[in-house]
């Protein structure tokens, strides 16, 4: 791994982790659903232009519209659809550790459904990310943490965990940027008939909601994907998520900074946990077991 490629990494995992706090500012100003929708909107159409700007196009294989279908639905409607909802009153650092435990979801699911061996560093790491989030779940819920926007957060990582799962290798043959662009606008669909239908639109508005919205939509949404995609096509996917490791500890400290979220003891020492447990969950994955 070059030094670029790590460059790009710290890169990526800065602006997946920085979206729970812009998007925490959303909610606080706006309906969730909607204010999502509208952002998948806007993201999904650039993608699609830059993607056919780049001669990229959407006449996609059977498996990538599944693909597309399955991760517009699962990662982007329900994911972080979920997520919008639960961060009006969860905080944004305890939203993303929870999505933070995607890459031991993964890693646990790909062992018992695909029969993926990941030896003793692997098991090591799954058990330190369960006691990890314990550690932190039994923290927040004494502190007073709302058990409804936390079980949110939970269907959440779940969802986009079965996403991922559901669409190994479905991606291929070209077209990345274009079955992102699609995806947005699938989950901008769906989220826009759950607004439509469910929420009232008022809007506290604000330069920090003007802000906060344009930077969810252009650095995590778009920037974020075409970074991973670059890094992902550089080093390969499995080296790629070893970046992942990096974003509870990223996400608590940006929460922290920015909005004045409160560091507790046992965040910390579960933050480090759970850090270390993703850290040896891709690390088995990139070795063959004895």
């Amino acid at each position: 791994m070059d030094v670029r490629a790590i460059l790009m990494g710290l890169a990526f995992a800065v602006m997946w982790s920085s979206a729970f706090t812009s998007a925490r500012i959303i909610v606080s100003a706006a309906p969730p659903v909607s204010a999502l929708a509208l952002r998948f909107l806007i993201s999904g159409l650039l993608g699609v232009l830059i993607a056919r700007a780049l001669g990229q196009t959407w006449h996609l294989t059977p498996a990538q519209w599944r693909a597309t279908i399955i991760f517009g639905i699962c990662q982007n409607a329900l994911y972080l659809g979920l997520n919008f909802v639960a961060m009006q009153t969860v905080e944004a650092s305890l939203a993303a550790i929870i999505a933070s435990t995607m890459p031991l979801l993964v890693g646990l699911a790909s062992w018992i459904v695909f029969k993926e061996r990941i030896g003793a560093l692997g098991f090591a790491g799954l058990a330190a990310g369960v006691i990890g989030v314990g550690i932190i779940m039994g923290s927040r819920l004494q502190g007073g943490a709302d058990l409804y926007g936390i079980a949110l957060c939970v269907i959440g990582v779940i969802a986009l965990t079965f996403a991922t799962l559901s669409v190994r290798g479905a991606t291929s043959g070209g077209n990345f940027l274009m079955i992102v662009g699609l995806q947005m606008l699938v989950g901008s669909v769906v989220l826009g008939v759950v607004g439509a239908t469910t929420e009232t639109i008022r809007i506290d508005w604000s330069w920090q909601l003007i802000a906060a919205f344009a930077y969810t939509t252009l650095i995590p949404g778009l920037a974020a994907t075409l970074t991973w995609f670059w890094l992902v096509n550089r080093i390969g996917a499995i080296k790629a998520a070893t970046f992942h490791f990096l974003n509870p500890f990223l996400g608590v400290t940006i929460a922290a900074l920015i909005l004045g979220e409160a560091l507790r003891i046992w965040d910390i020492i579960g933050v480090i946990i759970v850090t270390l447990g993703i850290l040896a969950v891709q690390i088995s994955r990139q070795t063959k077991p004895d």
